[in-house]
């Protein structure tokens, strides 16, 4: 019988995926990231991956050089074009609130993910939203820090543009009782000035014990800095985000610990949710998450992968969660693809 079973859930998905496919549904994700971004990679491949599953077409949509005022022709482009569903950062609430609006106002159901927040994503309209929440990711950074003596650090920021970047400084800041403004450095994101600047900050300020980085754009060239003033593996050094590089740091105890979100459920989660809905024919979000909980490839991408989503009300958390010199082998495998 369980055998039985099994055929007739298979079957089932088949039909929805050539359904799906007959129907042309079609969504679109859009992003605030500029192209040189290596953590978007991740993302991206969640999406990927959602579309197959999912039987569903996707377009994937970001400002190039990550100028928000791209990214508002992106979202009225979308609107115009009457996908079947959206999905969206948050990058700047100011900015997105009323192509955004435009999009709900038009029936077309969005799923922010990424950046921003739950009560942001339901003040848009949106149905859910799907993230790390930024000021609890930092502060418990913070926290980690403080236990191993931290009381001032430098906060690599690359993403000054968009304000929940601020949170992360914010949050770290606030665990170890530094002024977070003081702390905060706008690195910008070309290598050579993160480098640059992050050597001038230290230089200046040796007293400082920790660098914080926000992702992989401002860390790889941060550690750059960091050895060129001889204090690899003397301060203590974290970041948001991995890739082969960061996880090589952490293994040899130069990186303390990087915060892992999970971007891969952030570019899968809202594709398959929209995707459920579709098949469905429903708008109820919390139908589709019980059915995306329920959904074999779903558990089986999770399982493969380490990845560990918590669904709530009215959003998924996907971080944060902690690499460290413990756990690295087990993410180390899918760094920069799948983690």
């Amino acid at each position: 019988m369980k055998g039985v079973a099994r055929l007739i859930a298979v079957l089932a998905t088949v039909v929805f995926s050539l359904s799906a496919v007959a129907q042309g549904v079609r969504f679109v994700v859009v992003s605030h990231a500029p192209d040189a971004d290596p953590f978007w990679n991740v993302v991206k491949n969640g999406i990927a991956d959602a579309q197959t599953d999912f039987a569903v077409s996707v377009d994937y949509r970001n400002p190039p050089n990550g100028d928000l005022a791209d990214m508002v022709h992106l979202l009225q482009q979308a609107a115009a074009r009457n996908y079947d569903g959206v999905a969206t950062t948050i990058a700047d609430m100011d900015v997105v609130r009323a192509p955004v609006k435009t999009i709900v106002a038009k029936g077309i159901p969005v799923i922010t993910y990424n950046s921003g927040t739950a009560q942001q994503s339901k003040e848009l309209g949106a149905l859910l939203h799907v993230g790390q929440p930024e000021y609890v990711a930092g502060k418990e950074a913070g926290e980690r820090a403080k236990a191993a003596g931290v009381k001032s650090f430098l906060c690599v920021n690359n993403n000054v543009t968009n304000p929940s970047s601020f949170d992360r400084c914010r949050g770290f800041a606030e665990a170890i009782g530094a002024d977070f403004k003081k702390s905060t450095l706008d690195s910008g994101n070309d290598p050579i000035q993160v480098e640059n600047k992050v050597f001038a900050a230290l230089h200046a300020h040796p007293d400082t014990q920790a660098v914080l980085a926000l992702g992989p754009t401002s860390a790889v060239p941060a550690l750059r800095a960091v050895a060129k003033l001889g204090l690899t593996g003397k301060i203590f050094f974290a970041t948001f985000d991995l890739t082969p590089e960061i996880s090589k740091g952490i293994e040899a105890g130069t990186v303390a610990f990087a915060i892992d979100q999970q971007p891969y459920l952030q570019g899968y989660i809202p594709v398959a949710l929209l995707a459920l809905m579709k098949q469905d024919k429903t708008s109820d979000i919390h139908k589709a998450i019980a059915a995306l909980q329920g959904n074999q490839q779903f558990q089986q991408r999770i399982r493969t992968y380490g990845l560990t989503p918590r669904f709530g009300p009215n959003r998924v958390d996907t971080g944060p969660g902690f690499v460290t010199r413990d756990n690295v082998a087990l993410v180390e495998k899918y760094a920069g693809q799948y983690r």
